[in-house]
């Protein structure tokens, strides 16, 4: 009886071990992503959320685990990328350029980066201005003397500012307050007659905006003139861009203004199954992902593979792209 018992513990322990041995093996062939996105309130946060809703939902496929945390930003996002500490992440096509060229040392301490690795674009994304009604704000010059959140600092919303205030030149000391809030932030301040304007580089409809311009009485403002062409002229990343009239409440006619491209980045880093897994996600399930936001809706395969890519394609990415026929 005793030898029986000893031989059944033995046995039992064996099984328990090979379990846990098969357990500890499949958690370590599970690899995790992690995608740098935006403020919460942001269009890049539900970039970055629903990209890794898709990934997430073929994991038993390729064993990719992702997640997509709220960030600073654009510039933050391409530190973090070039740092090692994220392996993707959202990022504006003027910063994903001057990223990969060194051309912002201010931005970029460690100067070019030639690791960085284009994936895909996303949505357009205008330079928009909101103005409470009562500030008496009607064009772009109005801001001097004026409260405006000119955006968090590594927000790619704050350094497009900070561009066109160079090209205007401008200063910090021209505004009667010059907030860094974040984008989750600057509606409510806005309402709440903190401030008198704030400037963000996103994609529409955005809840940010929605939130301003349904709290209280304000206005979309249109940055237009002389300097702004010169920008867009000089500038593959730039263009012209309109916000549609009706979008927001207080706003029934268009307005024009400038802007850049959301894209998705990466470096060589990131492994190329890794990459292709994610990219054929995406577009292996293309119209659920255009339902994810109202800002994706327009999205065509197309220009996603070419537009707004300042750095080399991914070879994940580029290994998809060849399989479907599209390069």
């Amino acid at each position: 009886m005793k030898s029986k018992f000893l031989k059944s513990a033995v046995l039992g322990l064996s099984t328990a071990a090979l379990l846990a041995g098969a357990a500890a093996t499949a958690q370590a062939e599970q690899k995790f992503v992690t995608i740098g996105t935006g403020g919460q309130t942001g269009v890049y946060y539900v970039v970055g959320q629903s990209i890794c809703k898709l990934v997430n939902r073929g994991q038993k496929d390729h064993e990719i685990k992702c997640t997509a945390p709220s960030t600073g930003g654009s510039v933050a996002n391409l530190n973090a990328i070039a740092n090692g500490e994220q392996d993707m992440g959202v990022a504006q096509s003027d910063w994903q350029y001057h990223a990969y060229n060194g051309t912002a040392p201010d931005k970029f301490p460690n100067g070019a980066n030639k690791e960085l690795r284009a994936v895909f674009s996303v949505h357009p994304e205008p330079f928009t201005v909101v103005a409470r009604k009562d500030s008496g704000i009607k064009t772009f010059a109005d801001l001097k003397g004026k409260r405006v959140n000119v955006g968090n600092p590594g927000s790619g919303a704050r350094g497009t500012m900070e561009v066109v205030m160079e090209k205007l030149g401008w200063s910090m000391s021209d505004f009667k307050l010059a907030a860094e809030l974040k984008s989750a932030e600057q509606a409510a301040a806005l309402c709440d007659n903190k401030i008198d304007a704030i400037v963000f580089t996103v994609g529409h409809p955005s809840g940010t905006i929605k939130e301003a311009t349904t709290s209280c009485e304000s206005v979309i403002v249109p940055v237009t003139g002389p300097e702004i062409d010169a920008l867009v002229n000089d500038n593959a990343y730039y263009a012209k861009a309109t916000v549609v009239g009706g979008t927001y409440d207080g706003t029934a006619e268009d307005v024009e203004t400038f802007g850049v491209g959301a894209t998705f980045v990466s470096s060589t880093k990131a492994d190329e199954e890794t990459i292709y897994q994610v990219v054929k996600a995406v577009f292996d399930n293309f119209d659920r992902f255009k339902r994810l936001h109202p800002a994706f809706a327009n999205l065509k395969e197309e220009n996603m593979i070419k537009n707004n890519l300042s750095a080399p394609l991914h070879p994940g990415a580029e290994r998809y792209y060849k399989e479907r026929g599209w390069m």
